[in-house]
């Protein structure tokens, strides 16, 4: 017999869902009027390109010692940002020309020793990042996303809908769309419309496709994973971490997590709208979503605080390293846990009624599996 956290419950998740909207509304405004008033987000060194050196000192300093040690070293827009509590590690970024960069780590070991002789500092690490292969890596991390959340659509769509084919010509004609869209803006010179446009025009017409399409298990999916996506980057901004490759790859991370959950509250639907008609009943989809979300919500719970104990031992004894990749996945458990119950099921509510989505299962039946029929959910 399974361990249950809770006892049966008969929660009205659904009758929750506009202040559960007005929530994620607040977070999202937040973090949006946050990069617009910083005037964009803060990219780390990955992808802005120039330099980034850790240093560890014997002895406490303050931020300004710091940055007036180096006042004679060539580091243009240099940022020194404090690690921990004791004021003895310091993040230093900066940009640096090439002829610049050449024996900086014997030149800022020179000019710390020379101010403050008696207190020993030592680089832990030194990364160096060209501005062209930054923005590269920019755009390829926008890209990664993008496709990751068109792969989804296409899963979703086969899985509960089974609509393989236009699902996956949808997505073909996206990605030739990108294709055209991004070489088309080289071709004409428009050298402002880069691919990062072309990815954000793309996910509009995702949206606009599965909703035409009435891909509705799809549509909640995706507005769900753009929503702990958006909030998540908006919170990270507000604390002030620089977005790099470690916080895309938690990112990335969060998308398959939240998409796991939100299946198996999916799965839960799609079964409840064949148990809950089968005798005859006329229940409302709001009936069989709010019995499914209670049914799953012991799983949910538990599969999320278990991950959320994982996530902050590395997060408090993982290191500088790791720190904002246990940061984002921290942040995106719980905006992931909320959206799979407050946001990707009820849109199905608001996309269609019980009749709607029991003559889609009614062409799938001969496929049905039961979750967890051949293996744990």
């Amino acid at each position: 017999m399974g361990i249950q956290l809770f006892k049966k419950t008969n929660i009205n998740f659904t009758g929750f869902r506009r202040k559960a909207y007005l929530i994620s509304l607040f977070f999202f405004l937040t973090g949006m009027i946050w990069i617009f008033m910083n005037g964009g987000l803060r990219y780390g060194v990955d992808f802005a390109g120039g330099v980034i050196v850790q240093t560890e000192f014997a002895q406490p300093v303050q931020d300004e010692a710091v940055k007036a040690s180096l006042a004679e070293v060539d580091m243009s827009g240099l940022t020194v940002q404090r690690i921990g509590t004791d004021n003895r590690e310091y993040m230093l970024r900066f940009t640096a020309t090439e002829g610049a960069s050449e024996n900086l780590r014997s030149r800022v070991l020179e000019h710390f020793a020379k101010a403050m002789p008696e207190n020993q500092v030592t680089i832990q690490r030194m990364e160096m990042v060209g501005p062209k292969v930054g923005a590269d890596l920019r755009n390829q991390a926008v890209e990664a996303l993008f496709y990751a959340i068109l792969l989804i659509t296409i899963y979703i769509s086969g899985r509960f809908e089974k609509n393989w084919f236009i699902a996956g010509g949808v997505s073909a004609v996206l990605w030739g769309g990108i294709y055209l869209l991004d070489h088309g803006a080289q071709w004409f010179g428009i050298g402002w419309f880069n691919k990062m446009y072309a990815i954000a025009v793309a996910m509009l017409i995702t949206l606009v496709l599965a909703k035409k399409l009435k891909l509705n298990f799809a549509l909640g999916a995706i507005i769900a994973l753009f929503h702990d996506v958006a909030i998540t980057v908006g919170v990270l901004t507000v604390l002030g971490e620089d977005i790099d490759l470690n916080i895309i790859a938690a990112l990335l991370t969060l998308v398959g997590y939240s998409l796991n959950d939100t299946i198996v509250v999916y799965d839960r639907i799609r079964e409840n709208l064949r148990i809950m008609t089968e005798n005859g009943a006329e229940p409302t989809m709001e009936e069989v979503i709010n019995a499914s979300i209670n049914q799953t919500m012991s799983r949910t719970v538990m599969t999320s605080l278990t991950t959320l104990f994982a996530c902050l031992s590395l997060f408090l004894l993982g290191g500088s390293v790791i720190h904002g990749f246990a940061l984002t996945i921290l942040i995106g458990i719980v905006v992931g846990t909320f959206s799979s119950v407050f946001v990707a099921s009820p849109i199905l509510l608001a996309l269609g009624d019980v009749n709607l989505y029991r003559s889609q299962q009614e062409r799938i039946t001969e496929d049905y599996e039961k979750p967890g029929e051949h293996g744990m959910v």
